[in-house]
């Protein structure tokens, strides 16, 4: 090994020593730190439902090392090099949650790069986009999706060298280092404004895009996304939400990473009964969701937990919680009501972000049933917040774990903030004796649908591919259970058939993922209604096609997916 030899009385140690490197050793960075002392703490960082399997922190960060050493044989020596001169590398990471997932992370960390988590359900379209659009030369894929990864790499090969490496099968079955054999680098500590993972979210206008999150993102905003309540190393989150964006990411992963905690995956389509059996079984400390699973798990409550035998052992199990959160969008005042009495008087601790700017309002534990109705909280520490007309207006976000850039979008980037620099998210709000009161979206394009950000115009985009469509708007549309639901209003070219939902749903599939298909459709004769600047009023002819009374309406086509529930199976590890 060689090394620079500095002079002059003023030369770091650095410079004058071999590079602190190795197979057992992590960079230097508090994230690191905080994970090994887990580790040596013998503490159970992971349980993987689905896999079956309990890791401990000593677990996870040994096969992260060892999968890092796979990652770095699988990339070409000039990217390794990049890597090694702090050039931002994209990695993908295609997998569900759980352990496979934790590992992936954590090596493509330790190795200097970014990570971007991608969906499992989109289409390879929208993969490739992704893909592409990271310029990404390697993703780690998880078993259950190995054959998307591979259909994407197909998809690539003409254009994008692409390689596919599978998580599972390169983490050894036998532990390679224990948590006295790992080390923290002696080198300088690693920038910490560096790129660390990048979350891709939509736009008003073109195609989704990519959020780049700072390093520091990994620890510094998930402690403020755990303002409210004190996290601590006892705590068990149930987690059943996607990864690939923040609520799943942030909110119920690396917080607890952080805290020594411990992440309990379920992957998949929300299994209400299972959760609430697994809730049965107890152990838990904190539950995190999206208003639609709260809604989804309070109807199964209603229709087949109430006035059974079982009722009271059910409710019992639901206050075991010391933490209950949701996120993401606008919790209902009849969901909050009904868990605040399931829970004894405990409401819902309601917190608000986004991608680019991870919790800046919460509603601390603290304040309980005296949290004002309909109000999302209080700034977190350390956030700067105003609204565009005093106590009105757009809301306006100056926050230290803000996203550092839209990806290869400089124009994107400035055009989100103000002349004062506070990012422009879009809501509008109001302030009432310091708390925060959400009263919609500034812009029509953007529909919170179950948890999602969609962009009406990437939807509008995909149907107006398709042959037999001529205008398409898409609106949302209020809804008990999704917050809303995606609408389209759809004109058809001459001579085209009746278009039914099922059909017209299939045929997006290979453009859209699931979450963002429409559920709701109507067809309009000749051409939508337009204003005297030619466009559609959006804001007028949703409400219009799509009143309160929509379900009543026999031109209104709505998607309604059978459900079934899966037999209730007890939670099994194994070591």
């Amino acid at each position: 090994m060689t090394f620079s030899r500095a002079s002059g009385d003023n030369a770091d140690r650095t410079l004058l020593v071999p590079s602190h490197e190795g197979p057992h050793v992590l960079p230097n960075s508090p994230f690191w730190g905080k994970l090994l002392r887990h580790a040596r703490r013998n503490r159970t960082a992971i349980r993987d439902v689905d896999l079956g399997v309990s890791k401990t922190y000593g677990q996870a960060l040994s096969d992260a090392l060892s999968l890092r050493a796979v990652i770095a044989r699988s990339l070409p020596r000039s990217i390794l090099d990049d890597i090694a001169r702090g050039e931002e590398v994209y990695i993908g990471v295609l997998a569900a949650g759980g352990y496979e997932f934790t590992v992936a992370v954590l090596a493509i960390l330790a190795l200097g790069a970014a990570f971007v988590p991608m969906s499992v359900s989109v289409p390879v379209n929208e993969a490739a986009y992704f893909v592409t659009k990271c310029r990404q030369r390697l993703i780690l894929v998880s078993s259950e999706v190995a054959p998307l990864g591979q259909a994407i790499q197909k998809h690539l090969s003409r254009d994008q060298d692409i390689a596919i490496l599978e998580i599972l099968p390169n983490i050894p079955k036998k532990t390679a280092y224990t948590p006295t054999d790992i080390s923290i680098s002696s080198n300088p500590p690693i920038d910490e404004s560096r790129a660390g993972l990048v979350i891709f979210t939509s736009g008003t206008t073109g195609r989704p895009k990519g959020a780049v999150m700072r390093h520091s993102y990994v620890h510094e905003a998930a402690i403020a996304i755990g303002e409210g309540y004190d996290v601590d190393h006892n705590d068990v989150v149930l987690h059943v939400l996607p990864v690939h964006h923040t609520t799943g990411l942030a909110t119920s992963f690396f917080v607890y990473l952080n805290a020594g905690g411990c992440i309990e995956f379920k992957r998949g389509n929300l299994d209400t009964a299972w959760v609430w059996d697994r809730w049965r079984q107890g152990g838990l400390t904190v539950f995190s969701a999206v208003p639609t699973i709260l809604l989804r798990l309070q109807w199964h409550f209603e229709q087949k937990i109430r006035s059974t035998p079982e009722e009271a052992a059910y409710i019992q199990a639901a206050n075991q919680f010391r933490a209950f959160m949701c996120g993401s969008s606008a919790l209902q005042q009849q969901v909050q009501e009904f868990w605040t009495d399931i829970r004894q008087g405990r409401p819902i601790l309601t917190r608000y972000g986004a991608t680019e700017y991870p919790g800046c309002l919460k509603v601390p534990a603290e304040l309980g049933a005296a949290v004002p109705k309909g109000c999302v909280g209080l700034p977190v520490p350390g956030v700067e917040l105003k609204l565009s007309d005093g106590d009105d207006g757009e809301l306006l976000v100056k926050s230290p774990n803000m996203f550092a850039k839209y990806l290869f979008d400089p124009e994107a980037t400035a055009e989100a903030h103000d002349e004062a620099g506070y990012f422009k998210t879009g809501d509008i709000c109001r302030r009432e004796n310091g708390y925060y009161y959400i009263i919609g979206r500034a812009s029509v394009d953007i529909i919170k649908s179950g948890g999602y950000k969609i962009s009406a115009i990437e939807i509008e985009r995909a149907c107006l591919d398709l042959p037999y469509i001529s205008e398409a708007a898409v609106v949302g549309v209020e809804d008990e259970e999704f917050g809303q639901r995606v609408g389209a209003i759809m004109t058809l070219t001459a001579g085209s058939s009746p278009l039914s939902i099922q059909n017209f749903r299939s045929d997006l599939r290979r453009e859209l993922a699931p979450y963002k298909l429409p559920t709701l459709l109507r067809t309009v004769d000749g051409e939508l209604p337009k204003g005297g600047t030619g466009k559609v009023q959006k804001k007028i002819l949703g409400p219009k096609l799509f009143p309160k009374n929509w379900a009543e309406i026999a031109e209104v086509q709505c998607y309604r997916p059978e459900r079934r529930s899966k037999a209730s199976g007890q939670l099994t590890a194994k070591l």
